[in-house]
């Protein structure tokens, strides 16, 4: 197993002394339906951003599981700063993979510079001169509020047929972005969408899925730390469920916590600590979110450690990861009901972190990476020898 990196356990410090400044903004989060800009400087300022960006513009290039890590804390204090620092923090992973040219465009004035992204294929790009012609209004883009730029998923068009799956690298003043974010969960997101109508994008600033998958990206030429070698079908799906597993966590402190003080007033002021059920449920959601971590987290560190020693990741392990990633969501939300059904009618209050915990672990559960169903198949298909239709492996 790979050792993590001294600046890695500097940046993890830094966060857990960060944490009560983000629990305490974490209605201000929901108020203001983004993350407030102090909460992205203070990630900015204690190095989280750098985690995943290449030695070259500055980074850290640390292994994966310091960087989930990183996010699954920042997650345990508010639920929507973890999501939208997870998505944002990875771009820049994403983002050493494409051309060096285009890397120069988005870091070479301010390596600071942060990138959002909607990959959900909705709109695509069409074949012209020295590159494409991209259409389309993506949902669902979290953080694009605090981002210069953006990746945007959809197909190639050539003479009218698709003939590759890509991302494409604009930048702000090549969309817009339509305020329609009133949701119930993960309301401090800011995920809105991004209106692109027939911007330009040169051939450098587009990327396709094909090269990632097969390990052929022109930034890794030039980047060529181990972490830049992680399938794309773990990196991105784990950067979903992290912070997932990260609200259990916060959830479950909030729990123990106000159960600690809670008097039950329907049970002649039994103390709630002294309830042998409760205590059941303690324990249960306790293993469930340590066992959601320990899978997600290990099976990243296999995938790394192989790299590392100069092996490919196996179809094998891919899969399993894979399958563990939505599991590790399934698993952190059961939880996290198991202790809302038992935490008494104060944790319904807007002030109380456990709803917030609740909803936003809900919200987070409808993203495209945590369909279990078709993660599930995917796996077992693989078990059979059957084709493998799931793209996010």
């Amino acid at each position: 197993m790979s050792q993590r990196s001294e600046v890695g356990t500097e940046v993890l410090d830094r966060i857990s002394a960060l944490l009560p400044e983000l629990e305490k903004r974490a209605q201000e989060c929901e108020d203001q339906r983004r993350i407030p800009v102090e909460t992205i400087a203070s990630l900015d300022e204690v190095g989280f951003f750098k985690l995943m960006q290449p030695a070259q513009w500055g980074g850290y290039e640390v292994d994966p599981v310091t960087y989930y890590e990183a996010v699954r804390r920042i997650a345990s204090a508010c639920g929507s700063t973890g999501w939208v620092s997870s998505i944002l923090g990875i771009h820049n992973w994403h983002l050493a993979l494409f051309p060096q040219q285009a890397q120069e465009e988005v870091w070479g004035k301010d390596p600071s510079t942060r990138i959002g992204s909607s990959y959900a294929p909705m709109g695509m790009g069409e074949v012209v001169d020295g590159g494409y012609k991209v259409n389309g209004e993506w949902h669902w883009s979290s953080g694009c509020d605090h981002a210069d730029w953006t990746f945007v998923g959809g197909p190639v068009f050539k003479n009218g047929k698709p003939v590759d799956f890509v991302s494409y690298l604009l930048p702000r003043s090549d969309y817009e972005i339509r305020d329609v974010w009133h949701v119930s969960g993960l309301k401090g997101t800011g995920s809105n969408t991004l209106v692109i109508k027939d911007a330009f994008v040169p051939s450098h600033r587009m990327l396709s899925f094909r090269a990632m998958a097969t390990g052929t990206s022109p930034g890794l030429e030039v980047n060529t730390a181990p972490v830049y070698k992680m399938p794309w079908g773990t990196i991105h799906p784990t950067v979903i469920s992290t912070p997932v597993v990260g609200m259990g966590y916060g959830a479950y402190a909030a729990h123990v916590e106000a159960q600690g003080k809670r008097v039950r007033a329907a049970y002649a002021g039994e103390k709630a600590k002294d309830d042998p059920f409760g205590k059941v449920r303690i324990a249960e959601a306790a293993s469930d979110i340590d066992a959601a971590w320990r899978q997600l987290s290990g099976n990243v560190q296999d995938e790394y450690d192989l790299i590392l020693a100069g092996n490919e990741v196996p179809m094998e392990l891919r899969l399993r990861a894979r399958r563990d990633q939505v599991r590790a969501s399934s698993r952190s939300i059961s939880a996290i009901d198991r202790l809302f059904e038992a935490a008494g009618a104060r944790a319904l209050d807007s002030d109380q972190p456990l709803q917030r915990f609740w909803r936003d672990a809900h919200a987070g559960r409808v993203h495209a990476a945590n369909d279990a169903e078709r993660a599930y198949q995917a796996f077992a298909n693989g078990e059979f020898g059957i084709p493998i239709g799931d793209t996010m492996v």
